[in-house]
């Protein structure tokens, strides 16, 4: 599948670490190739209308949507009480 970036989705993710970045990198990828690779933990978001998140390690989540089922758009990322929002 084809990825694309919301512009909060990358200003959260310059607040990461080095460290974190490369992990995240690693996730978005594996999101790309199989969106329900077991270590991503794919879920959707309960409440919401087609908002899905997986997890980057125990605490760090990233929030995303399909568009035409081709398109996953990464709409937001951080740690855990990121779910709130949504």
């Amino acid at each position: 599948m084809k990825i694309t970036y919301t512009k909060r989705f990358k200003k959260n993710y310059k607040k990461f670490s080095e460290k974190d970045k490369g992990i995240i990198k690693k996730k978005i990828k594996l999101l790309s190739l199989n969106l329900m690779y077991p270590s991503l933990r794919t879920k959707k978001i309960k409440g919401t209308d087609g908002l899905f998140e997986c997890s980057v390690n125990m605490d760090i989540r990233i929030i995303w949507t399909y568009y035409n089922n081709e398109i996953i758009i990464i709409l937001d990322i951080g740690h855990h009480d990121i779910l709130e929002k949504y």
